[in-house]
C-alpha cells in the first residue's frame, strides 16, 4: 500500500458533503471584498430612506419651520477632509500593491486623523446649531441631526476599522483570514466619504436655492 500523501487542493469547486477541507478554496480570498460590498448596500440602502423621509418632511410646511438654510462653510471643510482622506487610502492601495508596506501604514494613521479631525469640525458645527436647532425643535431639527449623527456613526466604525488595519502585521497576501484587508477597509472608509457628499448636496447646498419661511 502506498503512503505517499495527495497535495493539497488549492484551488477548484467546493468539495462534496464530508469531504475534508484540505485547501483554499476560490471564494475565501474574496469574501471580504464580497462581505464588504454588502455591507455598503445594506448601509446605503438606510440612508436613501433617511434622504427620503427628510423630503418628504420637507413637503409639509407646518412641520417643517426652517426660515434659513444651513450655513455651508463648515460642511464643506468637513467635505474637503474626507476626500483628501480618500486620495490618502488610494494611495496607500497604490503602496500595498507596490510592496512599500510601511507608507501604506503611515497612510492609514494619517486617514485616522483626518478622521478625527472630521468628527472635531462636526462637533463645533453642532455647538453652533444647537443655539436655535435641536432635535427637539420641530420635524427639520429631528431629521437633520439624525442623518448627520447616523454619518458620524459610521465615521467613527471607520476609524476603528482602520484602527484595526493599522495594527495588523501583514498586508500582503496570506492564507489565513483577515483577507485583503487594506482593500475592504478602504472600501467602507469610500462609501462613508461618498455618502457626506450627498448629505452636503441635499442637506447644504440644494436648500440654498428654495424658499423657506412662507
Amino acid at each position: 500500500m502506498s503512503s505517499t500523501a495527495q497535495p493539497p487542493i488549492a484551488a477548484g469547486p467546493p468539495l462534496a458533503p464530508g469531504a475534508p477541507h484540505t485547501g483554499i478554496w476560490p471564494l475565501e480570498v474574496n469574501r471580504g471584498i464580497y462581505g464588504v460590498y454588502c455591507l455598503i448596500l445594506t448601509e446605503a440602502s438606510l440612508f436613501a430612506a433617511f434622504f427620503a423621509s427628510y423630503y418628504f418632511l420637507g413637503t409639509n410646511k407646518y412641520r417643517w419651520s426652517i426660515d434659513t438654510p444651513p450655513k455651508m462653510l463648515l460642511a464643506f471643510v468637513m467635505l474637503a477632509i474626507l476626500v483628501s482622506s480618500s486620495l490618502v487610502m488610494m494611495w496607500g492601495e497604490r503602496m500595498v500593491k507596490q510592496r512599500r508596506f510601511g507608507l501604506a501604514r503611515a497612510a492609514v494613521v494619517v486617514t485616522v486623523l483626518m478622521g478625527l479631525v472630521f468628527l472635531t469640525v462636526q462637533s463645533f458645527e453642532y455647538l453652533a446649531h444647537w443655539k436655535t436647532l435641536t432635535p427637539f425643535t420641530d420635524s427639520y431639527g429631528s431629521i437633520f441631526y439624525t442623518i448627520t449623527t447616523f454619518h458620524a456613526a459610521h465615521v467613527v466604525m471607520g476609524i476603528l476599522m482602520l484602527c484595526y488595519l493599522a495594527i495588523l502585521p501583514n498586508y500582503g497576501p496570506t492564507k489565513l483570514p483577515p483577507h485583503r484587508a487594506y482593500r475592504v477597509v478602504s472600501l467602507y472608509w469610500h462609501f462613508v466619504d461618498i455618502i457626506w457628499v450627498f448629505v452636503v448636496l441635499l442637506l447644504y447646498v440644494i436648500p440654498h436655492f428654495q424658499f423657506y419661511g412662507l
